[in-house]
């Protein structure tokens, strides 16, 4: 079985992306998506373990100097991680992984792994993404501008990802993300390891 592959989802926040990579997983059987370690606070709606592995600075700090994390990042004040040991296992075993990340979190993998499938979320605008924000009721002004203000140093690195998927209608921005995975399923070598058998003998070889 050839070895999984690797997909960072990037997007501003508010574009969409957690919904979108949850019902993309949710449709496929053979894609994990990363749980990542983080210092943010809970919000009451998220499940620790499910959401994010929620853990304290001095824990994470220690996980970062112990080499845990295949990459790490600080957003908004906030420490993030993803378990190496854990994407490796997943990737070994022959499944797609996503790793929702922000663009500095990508530009480590990306050099980590070049073979990594880059996707980023946008929304059809910017007055889009502030109303989703504030209609979410999460965060209060100060925090929603601050937010519409970072959304727009990480669209400039739009042009660094392999794709690009447009959240104005949820259903044809998930139609667009299941064809990409579909896409690197087919490549030809992925499948000179998954079909070897198939090819040798199309190829006349035993």
């Amino acid at each position: 079985m050839a070895r999984g592959t690797l997909f960072i989802v990037t997007a501003p926040s508010g574009a969409g992306k957690t919904s979108l990579v949850k019902a993309l997983v949710d449709s496929e059987q053979r894609l994990r998506v990363s749980v990542s370690h983080t210092t943010r606070t809970k919000r009451p709606s998220e499940n620790d373990g499910v959401n994010y592995h929620f853990v304290d600075k001095p824990r994470f700090m220690a996980m970062l100097e112990a080499g845990d994390f295949f990459e790490s990042a600080e957003v908004y004040g906030n420490h993030y991680g993803t378990s190496q040991l854990w994407v490796n296992e997943q990737l070994d075993a022959g499944l797609d992984v996503i790793l929702e990340i922000d663009w500095q979190g990508a530009e480590q993998v990306r050099n980590l792994d070049p073979s990594a499938c880059s996707i980023f979320i946008l929304p059809p605008s910017l007055e889009t993404l502030e109303t989703r924000l504030r209609d979410r009721a999460q965060d209060d002004t100060a925090t929603i501008e601050k937010r519409m203000s970072e959304a727009v140093a990480e669209i400039s690195h739009v042009a660094e990802a392999d794709f690009v998927v447009i959240n104005d209608d949820f259903d044809t921005a998930l139609a667009d993300l299941a064809a990409i995975v579909r896409s690197r399923r087919l490549t030809v070598k992925y499948q000179e390891t998954n079909q070897a058998a198939l090819l040798a003998n199309l190829a006349g070889r035993k």
